[in-house]
C-alpha cells in the first residue's frame, strides 16, 4: 500500500474509532503526544488524555457517527502529510444529516518508523455565517457518500 492510501486508512481508523465509540481505537491512531482540537475548541493532548476525555464523552452522550469525504491529501515532506475532509453527522433518532454539525477536519500525519500516525486533528465548524448556500453545498456533497 502506498503512503497516500496508508494515510486514508489511518484517517478511516480514527473515524471508525469515533463511530464505534471506542476511545482506545480513536486515540490509538495518534502519536503518543498527538493533539485533537474539537468542534467546540476543546483541546486533548496525548493519547492518555484523549482516552480519558473520549471515554467520558462516549459514556455520557449519544454521539452521532461521522459521514466523511476526503477532499485532499497533500505531502509536505517525505514523512509529513496533511489530509483535509468534510464531515457531517446524522443525530440519533434522525435519518438525515444535520447541517449545523457539518465541519472540516484536517489532520497532520507523521511517518515514524515506517508507520503513519496523527500528530494533530483539527475540527472546524462549517457554518458559513450568512451564506446558507455553502452549508447546503457541503450537506449535499456528504449525502452522496451516505
Amino acid at each position: 500500500m502506498d503512503d497516500k492510501n496508508k494515510i486514508k486508512a489511518l484517517y478511516q481508523k480514527m473515524i471508525d474509532g469515533w463511530n464505534t465509540r471506542s476511545a482506545h481505537d480513536m486515540a490509538g491512531q495518534f502519536t503518543k503526544f498527538g493533539e485533537s482540537i474539537g468542534f467546540d475548541g476543546s483541546l486533548m493532548s496525548g493519547q492518555d488524555e484523549m482516552i480519558s476525555q473520549l471515554s467520558g464523552i462516549f459514556d455520557e452522550h449519544p454521539t452521532p457517527p461521522f459521514v466523511t469525504k476526503i477532499k485532499e491529501i497533500r505531502f509536505v515532506g517525505e514523512d509529513t502529510a496533511i489530509l483535509r475532509a468534510i464531515v457531517g453527522m446524522v443525530p440519533p433518532g434522525q435519518n438525515e444529516l444535520n447541517p449545523e454539525l457539518n465541519a472540516y477536519q484536517t489532520i497532520v500525519a507523521a511517518k515514524q518508523s515506517n508507520e503513519w500516525k496523527i500528530e494533530l486533528l483539527q475540527n472546524t465548524p462549517a457554518q458559513y455565517h450568512g451564506r446558507p448556500d455553502l452549508v447546503e453545498e457541503i450537506t449535499e456533497e456528504l449525502k452522496c457518500v451516505m
